[in-house]
């Protein structure tokens, strides 16, 4: 999604407006973006809450199934996420609309990260329920203005890859959240036999994140573009 976003993104013609962007325009954009060490960087940082994201989908199965009721039906337990977005992203964006753009994006991150400690202290399927609605509400609060955020730091004719490069974390998430999801429940599964554990590790990730977008938020957001 990242390359085809990048590559054959094109602004919306304009009347009277020369089509003009090219292959070669698209590679010079990327290398643009490329070096641009403090958006790179807000990259890279925001690839935590995405870590912290995907153990939904990777540790919680897991963890349902062998920790609290292996009857449990984690397939459907794992629809819970999507149908909160559906219902309340449109209630969320309206209370948060006069919040920042950055700030959304931090607090979204505290909120899915603190929503692990639901299971914490809920260790139960109804508290995995409820988890991934607080993380979902999470997602929801910080995704959209996330967006909004990469779309205004782009400069003109670059948006297409921008917006292409806004979907690197979530895949350098993906590739590091497997490794850390399986290394969390060999730790703390099978050696230290503290399951709850794996969740205190999760919720400081995404606390450490958040911490992160805070300091990039005081020192450089300012002067990324």
């Amino acid at each position: 999604m990242f390359f085809a976003v990048l590559i054959f993104f094109r602004e919306p013609r304009r009347s009277g407006e020369i089509q003009t962007a090219s292959l070669h325009e698209a590679f010079r954009n990327f290398g643009t973006v490329i070096s641009n060490p403090r958006f790179m960087l807000f990259l890279l940082i925001f690839s935590g809450y995405w870590i912290v994201y995907w153990q939904e989908f990777i540790i919680l199965p897991l963890y349902v199934h062998d920790y609290i009721n292996p009857k449990t039906d984690t397939e459907l337990m794992l629809i819970t996420g999507p149908l909160v977005v559906i219902a309340f992203t449109m209630v969320v964006s309206i209370l948060t609309q006069k919040i920042p753009a950055f700030r959304a994006i931090i607090l979204g991150t505290l909120i899915s990260a603190l929503a692990w400690i639901v299971l914490i202290i809920f260790p139960s399927v109804p508290g995995a329920y409820l988890t991934l609605v607080v993380v979902a509400l999470g997602e929801i609060t910080q995704s959209p203005r996330y967006y909004e955020y990469i779309s205004r730091l782009a400069p003109p004719g670059q948006q297409g890859t921008y917006m292409g490069f806004a979907f690197l974390p979530i895949g350098i998430g993906s590739l590091v959240a497997g490794v850390f999801g399986g290394k969390l429940i060999h730790h703390f599964g099978e050696i230290t036999h503290q399951p709850q554990g794996i969740w205190w590790a999760v919720t400081g990730v995404g606390i450490l994140t958040a911490f992160l977008l805070w300091i990039y938020d005081r020192t450089l957001a300012g002067s990324v573009a």
